[in-house]
């Protein structure tokens, strides 16, 4: 309840009365509060993590430390077309994505113009591997990545044309079997690589936008396989969810970025903010919170608490080890990547 006061000269007489009126507030703001808002463009499938934990938590944090309230727009889809939103105009402050050829599609377009891998955890927030669900009760008896190409199996994945989630599956893939190839012949074999990516393309039944569309897309019973994120099968067990799966002995190790989109931060005045919350998703309570829900940690103490929950694969790589994203995209996804050609000869069959 506020008192605001008015002094009102009578016409008739000259008296000068004194007002006073109690203006009642529900909900409103203390005198001297602020309000800052930042605008967070994100894939898909972290959603719950930021909305239930991560963004309630900040908020708290940053009221204490400059009680200042923090308002979020928050926009979750596909990693790629996210990343293109920003690039065409979309005004987040902070871009939380997939892969980090997203974020660097931002620096070639002039909106990330600081060195965000030189921050903490070399940029990255999240980390993950990719896995296979499959029926409950295990029907088409799958073990491994070879289960995937017999003509009984269909897959489900999402499209790497829209998907960050859809390129780790690729790579995964790919990588897999330059691993095996390597175990088996002692040196990679790109040609068993680009047999072995073909005939699991070849068994794909459905390519969703996102990651998150694929898993909903075999929750609704299409599909033998789902090849998706550890965190994706996680989370939906953590809900009391049938969806079994197994960690393929040979995987890619999943790490995603997350930067302060410079241009935006300067034109909305809002850089100490959007710095912060980018610090703050590293520390360790934001990263015990997103090991919660199901992503391995980029903090090596909180990864250490958490061993029991992320097992390591025994033949686990690393982007890196396919020669980094620059390399791997086009190798892959250019026109006349591996993937590419692939998709266009099944097309045409």
């Amino acid at each position: 309840m506020k008192a605001k006061s008015w002094r009102i000269a009578d016409p008739a007489g000259g008296l000068i009365v004194l007002f006073t009126l109690l203006l009642w507030s529900c909900g409103g703001k203390p005198a001297g509060d602020k309000t800052v808002s930042l605008t967070l463009g994100a894939y898909t499938v972290p959603k719950e993590a930021y909305e239930r934990e991560i963004i309630p938590a900040f908020k708290t944090y940053w009221q204490e430390k400059t009680g200042e309230t923090v308002t979020f727009n928050e926009s979750y889809t596909a990693s790629g077309a996210q990343s293109r939103a920003i690039a065409s105009g979309f005004d987040a402050d902070i871009a939380a994505l997939s892969l980090e050829q997203d974020v660097q599609r931002l620096v070639e377009v002039g909106l990330v113009t600081h060195d965000w891998r030189a921050t903490q955890f070399s940029g990255m927030v999240t980390r993950s591997i990719v896995v296979m669900a499959y029926r409950e009760g295990n029907p088409k008896r799958i073990t491994g990545w070879e289960d995937l190409t017999r003509p009984d199996v269909n897959v489900i994945y999402p499209s790497p044309k829209t998907s960050g989630g859809a390129m780790w599956v690729v790579n995964a893939i790919y990588g897999a079997a330059l691993k095996h190839s390597e175990i088996l012949w002692g040196e990679p074999d790109p040609n068993f690589a680009y047999r072995r990516l073909r005939e699991i393309q070849s068994r794909v039944q459905v390519m969703d936008k996102s990651g998150r569309a694929s898993v909903t897309t075999f929750e609704n019973g299409i599909g033998d396989v789902l090849l998706t994120y550890e965190n994706e099968v996680l989370l939906r067990k953590s809900q009391g969810k049938a969806m079994p799966f197994l960690v393929p002995d040979a995987t890619i190790l999943i790490e995603n970025p997350i930067a302060v989109v410079d241009k935006n931060v300067e034109k909305h005045g809002n850089r100490a903010v959007a710095e912060a919350f980018v610090a703050f998703v590293k520390t360790a309570s934001a990263q015990r919170a997103f090991a919660q829900y199901g992503f391995r940690p980029v903090d090596p103490d909180i990864a250490e608490e958490f061993l029991a929950k992320f097992p390591v694969p025994k033949h686990l790589f690393t982007i890196q080890d396919l020669g980094g994203w620059p390399q791997v995209h086009q190798q892959l996804y250019a026109q006349t990547g591996i993937w590419m050609q692939i998709v266009n000869e099944l097309a045409h069959q």
